[in-house]
């Protein structure tokens, strides 16, 4: 390392550390979901032929941007991460890199992004990309610390990507807007309960305020992802509702809610870490699908 906290390269094992320590520093899985989403949000704003310098310039831009946004975070929270077993190894936690040095990624990382953005769409995709670092960063990140409305509002951000991808393409078809970023939101929250309740005792160490301090049997966590489950299952019928969605879609979109809704279901009577770790896994398969049906929906 050097003598600035920064990573020194000096052979192939280095260059594996410092490949997996920026992926870890920049939530690398993480921006795999944005790069889904985004395309997923150009997919369906677009009509006719797809731009495809313009679809590159939208998943680059925002995937930057989202990775800004993970660096910024850590940089913010390195004290805290010190204190959850599943943080303590990130590169500013563990004390391989420097602070600075996270800090210097993140601004740079999301500069760039907001320029590409800037540069090359229409000025809404930029904008809300600068909202996404806004609010996780300004308002999400000091609100973990303070209440359990938090969860909410990293929501917010965490729905904005297919919203930036649908705003690239210069669609006037709000409702799809709506649509996109309804899904997203309401899918992080039973998403997120599930690991916050999987990880509670982890984050109350940390001094993370994720659920309700006085939900200790979870029953209030649990109805609260039900309920966005519920939530979620009108938001994905509303093509159906405005004769938008083919019979593959109303089919699949049914079947799927049902699966969804059920593992709330059962999340909700049972409230361990097994059936949370179940809708858990079941949100992760349940988005890509349903995605994948509403933008083959409206291309084919």
């Amino acid at each position: 390392m050097k003598s600035d906290g920064s990573p020194a390269i000096t052979g192939t094992e280095d260059r594996i550390s410092f490949s997996g320590d920026f992926a870890t520093l920049t939530k690398a899985r993480l921006s795999l979901l944005v790069v889904f989403t985004t395309a997923i949000g150009f997919c369906v704003g677009s009509e006719g032929a797809l731009s495809w310098m313009d679809l590159i310039v939208a998943i680059l831009g925002t995937s930057l941007t989202a990775a800004s946004a993970g660096a910024l975070n850590q940089w913010l929270e390195s004290d805290v991460d010190q204190l959850m077993e599943r943080t303590k190894g990130r590169p500013l936690a563990a004390g391989r890199w420097s602070r600075g040095f996270g800090l210097a990624v993140g601004v740079v990382l999301g500069s760039v992004g907001i320029v590409m953005l800037w540069w090359r769409l229409p000025r809404a995709a930029a904008l809300f990309a600068i909202a996404t670092i806004a609010v996780y960063l300004l308002v999400y990140t000091p609100l973990k610390r303070r209440s359990a409305w938090c969860v909410l509002v990293g929501a917010v951000s965490g729905a904005l990507p297919p919203v930036i991808g649908w705003s690239a393409t210069g669609s006037r078809e709000t409702w799809l807007a709506w649509v996109l970023f309804g899904i997203l939101f309401c899918w992080q929250m039973p998403h997120f309960l599930a690991i916050a309740w999987m990880y509670r005792d982890e984050y109350r160490q940390a001094g993370f305020v994720m659920l309700k301090s006085d939900d200790e049997d979870g029953l209030a966590t649990a109805t609260q992802a039900l309920s966005f489950a519920i939530l979620l299952a009108i938001v994905t019928l509303v093509p159906v509702f405005l004769g938008q969605a083919s019979a593959l879609y109303r089919i699949g979109a049914v079947v799927l809610n049902v699966l969804f809704c059920g593992a709330a279901v059962v999340f909700l009577v049972e409230r361990s870490r097994v059936s949370a770790r179940r809708l858990f896994f079941m949100s992760i398969i349940y988005l890509p699908l349903i995605l994948s049906l509403l933008a083959f929906t409206r291309r084919f």
